[in-house]
């Protein structure tokens, strides 16, 4: 273990030199080799220290400054966390769980439509009854085959009979039963 004096220090940086009568040249320090010090050095202080060589320069290592008291070593007592949000996280789970079931309950078509089945006698939507009425004479001439858009129709009689039999149409945007309000075509 050598003694030496701080020769010179910045504290920006975090670094300096010791000049030790037992040593050829100055010796460098850096703040992590005095991490165990309650304060950090000061030009003057005495440094013991041992020497630690990389490419031929000196390094000192186990540092402490002569006359100041090491921090305490502090020692965490481990915490015990009450797991408080157990309700809470159990509910949400549950509230996740409903509303993905829902949406592939909705997405796959189980859910109950309000869509009239071909049993619906038309006196239930009175506003149709042309259309329907004319619609029925034709409709083996129409098939579900994935169309879904106004722009994929031929007429408005063939969209009739797609929202009225077919699953997932996006035809009647205010659910009124008329296909295609706003398409100029029909």
């Amino acid at each position: 273990m050598h003694k030496g004096q701080l020769k010179s220090w910045k504290d920006d940086k975090g670094f300096g030199f010791i000049q030790s009568s037992d040593l050829t040249q100055d010796t460098f320090i850096h703040i992590s080799s005095l991490k165990n010090m309650s304060r950090k050095p000061k030009i003057g202080d005495f440094i013991y220290f041992e020497v630690e060589k990389h490419n031929g320069k000196t390094k000192a290592i186990n540092c402490r400054i002569e006359g100041v008291a090491a921090k305490g070593i502090q020692r965490h007592k481990p915490r015990i966390h009450k797991n408080t949000s157990t309700p809470k996280s159990k509910l949400v789970l549950i509230l996740v769980v409903i509303g993905i079931a829902a949406f592939a309950f909705q997405r796959l078509g189980l859910a109950p439509s309000n869509k009239p089945t071909q049993q619906t006698p038309n006196i239930l939507r009175p506003s149709n009854f042309l259309l329907e009425s004319a619609f029925s004479n034709t409709n083996s001439e129409f098939s579900c085959d994935g169309r879904q858009h106004c722009s994929q129709m031929t007429s408005r009689a063939e969209a009739v009979y797609f929202i009225n039999y077919c699953p997932n149409t996006k035809m009647d945007g205010d659910r009124d039963g008329i296909p295609c309000e706003n398409d100029s075509r029909f």
